[in-house]
């Protein structure tokens, strides 16, 4: 393949270019704001689903408490109506007697072992409320940071606009002056290698960092000017430069 020593030359201006644009495609996907951003809306997702847990807890708990209330008054209203049967001396058989006190110190257990139960479930409910508002404070705090962080994101991802719009305006430029066919080998090669071209200086191809052997040095010095090198090594194209070398 033939091309001019410009045209060559300007495949290094194009490697610089596509190498800025994978530096800067780099920092655009590891933002530290967006691992940022994503471990803040986990947290989020986690305090909402345990939100909805503690919500249903709570309706539970609700219930739970009503019906240990209507059974402590119900049990209530039963020991007063027996205590009051039992001051106003409706009961005259000894027994009967016997059986009402025995049944009003038996409702009195139970309507003891009841207001524990609505004590329980009370004290429940209020560490449902407490730990509901502690998540509740957290997430706003979230909120608040995940808007800061999300600022600065934004920021970064709009620098970064800015500088690949201006790189790749560059590398149009640069690439128009590039001939089809030198082009396409180039392309094709930097998607085999990374990188498509490289300078020669010094004896050294600045792609592999390998320095060139005798005969490979003596065939770059016989060859054209507009004669398509490439590295034996990395068989990327191998520019001539006009530093000192071969």
């Amino acid at each position: 393949m033939k091309a001019s020593p410009e045209a060559q030359l300007r495949l290094l201006e194009l490697a610089d270019l596509d190498a800025e644009l994978s530096r800067l495609d780099h920092r655009r996907r590891s933002l530290p704001e967006l691992e940022e951003y994503q471990r803040i809306e986990a947290r989020d997702t986690e305090l909402r689903d345990e939100l909805t847990a503690l919500e249903a807890a709570g309706s539970d708990l609700g219930r739970e408490q009503a019906k240990a209330e209507a059974d402590v008054d119900q049990v209530r209203s039963r020991v007063e109506r027996d205590q009051t049967r039992l001051d106003a001396g409706q009961v005259s058989s000894p027994r009967e007697l016997e059986n009402l006190q025995s049944e009003i110190a038996s409702l009195a257990r139970r309507q003891s072992d009841l207001e524990e139960i609505v004590l329980d479930v009370m004290e429940r409910q209020e560490a449902v409320e407490r730990r509901r508002d502690s998540l509740t404070q957290e997430q706003s705090t979230l909120a608040r940071q995940r808007d800061e962080v999300a600022a600065r994101r934004d920021a970064a991802l709009e620098e970064i606009g800015e500088q690949v719009e201006k790189a790749e305006s560059l590398r149009a430029g640069v690439a128009a002056a590039v001939p089809d066919d030198l082009l396409e080998l180039y392309g094709k090669l930097r998607t085999q290698h990374g990188v498509g071209a490289a300078a020669l200086r010094a004896g050294r191809c600045e792609g592999c960092h390998l320095s060139l052997n005798t005969v490979d040095l003596a065939r770059i010095r016989a060859a054209a000017p507009d004669e398509v090198l490439r590295c034996e090594e990395c068989r990327r194209i191998l520019v001539r430069t006009p530093e000192p070398g071969p």
